[in-house]
């Protein structure tokens, strides 16, 4: 069984026991956070939403927060001397365990 959930203004396929990385969520490591915005349930048959599908959940358990590798951005014009930038950028993350997928 798996479920299609919508957020941080994007949507990830879940199953339940796996792990995910989510954009950050204001919450700590082990509480509970529920998502309702369910666009895809699949089982034995597959519900589709409309946008969402009515009365589905994914109940998950935060296990951190933590920030990703470091990416580097580098801007540079040529023939000019004084254009060269250089700036990193870690990406904030909350790790979370899928509990159960209710349809």
């Amino acid at each position: 069984m798996y479920a299609i959930i919508e957020t941080g203004g994007k949507q990830l396929k879940v199953e339940a026991g796996k792990e995910i990385y989510v954009e950050k969520l204001d919450v700590e490591a082990g509480d509970q956070v529920v998502f309702d915005k369910v666009v895809l349930v699949s089982n034995e048959s597959t519900k589709i939403g409309t946008p969402y599908v009515d009365g589905a959940k994914v109940t998950c358990t935060v296990v951190k927060q933590g920030k990703e590798k470091k990416i580097r951005i580098f801007k540079y014009k040529s023939k000019k001397g004084s254009t060269r930038r250089r700036q990193g950028h870690r990406q904030p993350y909350t790790k979370l365990t899928v509990d159960a997928i209710e349809a």
